[in-house]
């Protein structure tokens, strides 16, 4: 059975146990950046379970202005609640629940949640492989990103709501 909610501190090991697997070299997130993400927005860290295991998670936070390549960013800094732009920072499946279609499901959910709060974009970066799964999901691919994290090509993607 899937359950969906909202990240609790607890669940930062866990999150980060799944980043580190699902992510290659400097991309995954560290604890302290996972642990911080739940801390500040829960609302927007948002957790699959299956079977009262974390199958996966979105986290992400939210800005008037999106720059998808600010690093500070991903610790948050600049992180408006109320801001109408979501940022997604990482969508990853456990390794061991992939090829099941639940990246598909919980982005829906993420998607449906944002939609309820009243959120009028989503953007994200992603690797070039990803690109036509996020356009299944109803992203548009916007452009080349600036951002060398992890020392990867990235390339930004959006969603109007």
């Amino acid at each position: 059975m899937h359950v969906f909610r909202n990240a609790r501190p607890a669940d930062a090991r866990r999150c980060y146990d799944i980043e580190q697997a699902a992510y290659e070299g400097d991309e995954a997130a560290t604890l302290d950046k996972i642990a911080r993400r739940i801390a500040l927005y829960p609302d927007g860290f948002l957790i699959l379970e299956i079977d009262n295991d974390i199958a996966g998670f979105i986290n992400s936070g939210c800005a008037h202005q999106v720059e998808m390549s600010d690093d500070d960013f991903k610790e948050l800094m600049g992180h408006d609640p109320l801001a109408p732009n979501v940022v997604i920072m990482s969508v990853v499946i456990d390794p061991r629940y992939q090829g099941k279609g639940l990246s598909r499901t919980l982005m829906t959910e993420f998607v449906n949640r944002m939609r309820a709060a009243g959120k009028r974009e989503i953007h994200l970066m992603c690797r070039d492989h990803h690109i036509p799964l996020y356009e299944r999901f109803g992203y548009r691919y916007d452009r080349p990103s600036a951002s060398g994290h992890g020392g990867m090509t990235w390339h930004e993607m959006s969603m109007t709501l």
